[in-house]
């Protein structure tokens, strides 16, 4: 049987992560981040994935949203004290390459890939709108293709200046001059125990699938079906020829969350539970205003939802990327609200949380082993509702089924991340 991937997203700024009571830790707290880490290793997992990364938390009526609070350390100080109480887990972080420069961030990731023995991985994100990087950007905001090419040089240049050490541990200098960037020196560290940095990127958009077939070792996804899985699947792997790449240098890890139960019946009553807690009164509100463009903060969350159409507010809810069709999404919403007699809160809460695998253990470890059996991904990113003990359950109870199976492994193999993902180390490119 085929070995999927395993990962684990430190819950942060979004409506999946319970937070306040219920056993839910602190968000900034080194022992929370600690905790999840080890738990994941010692599930022996892939990599600890740290999403969230941002100067600026989403806004909501000029105000910093209550969801936009957490998740905000600087992620690779944070993956650097988590090298320390680690040995084999991976080590990944958001950073945004719309705003930073290629010498310094490529700098901070090489150092993190040799503080840890090769285990440092960087998810590439652009900024999603132009308050985003208000407060670090020197000059106008770049629309959305230019930022997918600023990407690619960034990753490019990066690459280069990895490699602008022999593997035998020589320096020499580099020049690189491009659209956006022109640089030249000497980089100041050698190249790492796994030959580069793990590179992610989400690929759902058109754009991001292109990026990841390109540049990427790792794509992150998401998807609702089995279907919806094997087509994305099959049309990112197809990509990768016209890079002179092969399927397996690129690793499709889909984005779940788990709720578990001794029975399939417990599973869902505790899902159904757990979606109640997810979304608060004073946080329901912004999901229909940012597809209405509209301030609905006079009207009841524990009512229907106001017979208002969109308006001209496009801009209310800042920080994060807009809905791709918000008029049809309100017409939807409002439907769906009118049909069952939801208030606003349980309106959004069945529209925005709903879990992706709901069972008991032996439910949820063949709902994964289908889904890379049957080529709809080759691992997944678990995303726990809770800080920081989400994972336990999963990792005492569906880990070893897995590793019973013969699905996942029961030990690592390798000392570096590549190693666990099965990529050969970069070929030298001096």
């Amino acid at each position: 049987m085929k070995q999927m991937r395993l990962a684990v997203r430190f819950p942060g700024a979004d409506s999946t992560t319970v937070r306040g009571g219920h056993r839910s830790g602190g968000q900034i707290d080194f022992s929370s981040f600690a905790h999840l880490a080890r738990t994941a290793e010692r599930g022996k997992f892939d990599f600890f994935f740290l999403a969230g990364e941002g100067p600026r938390p989403r806004e909501h009526h000029g105000r910093t949203h209550d969801l936009g609070v957490a998740d905000r350390p600087e992620p690779l100080t944070l993956l650097g004290a988590l090298a320390a109480v680690t040995d084999r887990l991976g080590l990944a972080a958001a950073v945004d390459a719309t705003d930073n420069e290629p010498y310094e961030l490529a700098r901070r990731l090489a150092t993190l890939d040799h503080l840890s023995g090769g285990r440092a991985a960087w998810h590439v994100v652009t900024s999603p709108d132009a308050p985003t990087g208000e407060d670090v950007r020197r000059g106008g905001h770049l629309d959305r293709a230019e930022r997918y090419t600023r990407a690619a040089e960034f990753v490019a240049t990066a690459r280069e200046l990895w490699d602008s050490w022999t593997p035998e541990g020589t320096p020499r200098p580099f020049a690189h001059t491009g659209q956006h960037f022109d640089i030249s020196g000497e980089f100041t560290v050698p190249r790492s125990p796994q030959g580069h940095p793990v590179v992610l990127h989400s690929g759902d958009s058109d754009e991001g699938r292109e990026f990841a077939a390109s540049a990427a070792d790792v794509v992150l996804t998401r998807h609702r079906t089995l279907e919806d899985g094997q087509a994305l699947y099959a049309d990112v792997k197809a990509r990768l020829a016209a890079y002179g790449r092969q399927p397996d240098d690129l690793t499709v890890m889909a984005g779940v969350t788990v709720v578990l139960g001794d029975t399939d019946a417990e599973a869902q009553e505790n899902a159904a539970a757990l979606r109640r807690l997810q979304v608060s009164p004073r946080n329901a509100l912004p999901a229909p205003e940012q597809v209405r463009g509209r301030d609905l903060s006079p009207y009841d969350p524990e009512r229907p939802p106001p017979g208002v159409g969109p308006g001209p507010e496009p801009d209310l809810v800042r920080g994060r990327a807009r809905t791709a069709d918000p008029l049809r999404a309100a017409d939807t919403r409002r439907a769906s609200s009118e049909a069952t007699g939801l208030a606003v809160r349980r309106t959004v809460v069945e529209a925005t949380t709903r879990q992706s695998l709901v069972g008991s253990p032996e439910t949820v470890a063949t709902a994964l082993e289908t889904f890379v059996t049957a080529e709809a991904a080759d691992g997944f990113v678990l995303v726990p509702h809770l800080t920081p003990g989400g994972l336990d359950d999963f990792v005492d109870r569906v880990v070893p089924l897995l590793q019973e199976r013969g699905s996942f492994r029961s030990a690592y193999t390798g000392t570096t991340l590549r190693s666990h993902l099965g990529h050969a180390e970069p070929v030298w490119k001096g």
